[in-house]
């Protein structure tokens, strides 16, 4: 457990009362113009699934789900999502969505393992969303096309905000575009969150792409899971991946802050490569990786959009805790307080 440091006395720009009406403002706002700009349709979805489906998003392979045995199925196991980043492709073949049409959803999770500090919450909110997307669209040029239409409802919320609270709006007109390739050739001597820092600060807007692939100091810019995000294939000039991140540089915390992660989804070639490189095959034998290499389930693009993360950064929040409600220590809620950090 951790706090950052705060270079600068922080003064929330609303109070308690106002924040909550602020809350309800953003989400509200975001979600209708981003499935109506993206086609999306809102969709219910679970909580939990279970646990030997393959269905759950297993992160960067390492962390544990909260699970638990339902008794009236046979005691199955059952485990609480940690994204639903495969759940939404399966479902858009369960609404029968062609190519545009798309599904979002609230995903609500639980990643018991996170270190707390400022931007992490053992409680997870995000909207999840996928397209059904052609063969021809799989390319850095779709990819990029969509990226910028989600930066473009960000920057429009940003502006109803500023109106609305007058906070004033930051972002840039356009989102930066470069590849951890591309970035660890600029820092080599850095460390990737590092880069990361340097290159939001000069751009204010960036998205990151090819996160996931090794690069040529071994390792990944950061973990990706082995099979929603297509990381590894070739695009041009000796660069892989279809996916990446979306970061702002957040002038509260003086850092660059992820929104969104995302990427156009591993078709059978893609997903029969990563899970080889990191010797998984017997995934193959799973629910949802059938479904896959059985032509089942559509092509896709999607993502996780941070609900907590996006009112934190357009509400000018230092702590996460101040836009939702989880379970912090002692230590954090005092240390918080004394730099008028008030936490829900």
């Amino acid at each position: 457990m951790k706090i950052l440091s705060l270079n600068k006395p922080y003064i929330p720009a609303l109070d308690k009362k106002e924040t909550e009406h602020a809350i309800f403002f953003v989400k509200n706002f975001f979600q209708t113009d981003l499935a109506k700009d993206l086609n999306l349709m809102r969709v219910t979805a679970p909580l939990f699934v279970l646990q030997d489906t393959g269905i759950n998003d297993d992160l960067n392979g390492t962390e544990k789900p909260v699970s638990f045995l339902v008794k009236d199925n046979n005691s199955a196991q059952a485990a609480v999502v940690h994204s639903l980043a495969k759940w939404k492709r399966i479902a858009l073949a369960t609404y029968g969505c062609s190519r545009g049409e798309g599904v979002y959803t609230d995903m609500n999770a639980i990643r018991t393992e996170e270190e707390l500090d400022n931007i992490h919450s053992v409680y997870v909110d995000q909207w999840d969303w996928e397209m059904a997307v052609s063969h021809e669209d799989r390319n850095l040029d779709f990819l990029k096309f969509i990226v910028k239409r989600i930066f473009a409802v960000m920057r429009k919320l940003e502006q109803e905000v500023e109106k609305k609270y007058s906070i004033k709006a930051i972002l840039p007109k356009d989102i930066y575009f470069i590849h951890t390739e591309e970035l660890e050739e600029m820092y080599p001597k850095l460390t990737p969150k590092e880069r990361e820092n340097k290159i939001c600060k000069k751009y204010s807007a960036v998205f990151i792409i090819g996160i996931g692939s090794n690069l040529k100091d071994g390792m990944p810019h950061d973990g990706r899971a082995l099979d929603y995000d297509d990381w590894s294939t070739d695009t041009h000039n000796g660069f892989k991946g279809l996916n990446g991140d979306v970061l702002f540089w957040n002038p509260v915390l003086d850092q660059a802050f992820e929104i969104s992660s995302m990427g156009i989804r591993v078709d059978k070639k893609a997903l029969l490569r990563q899970l080889e490189l990191h010797e998984k095959q017997e995934r193959l034998k799973l629910k949802y990786h059938t479904m896959l290499m059985n032509d089942e389930i559509p092509l896709s693009i999607g993502g996780g959009i941070g609900q907590s993360r996006l009112c934190m950064f357009f509400l000018r929040k230092a702590h996460i805790g101040e836009v939702q409600a989880s379970i912090w220590p002692d230590t954090m809620i005092t240390e918080c307080a004394n730099n008028n950090i008030f936490l829900l």
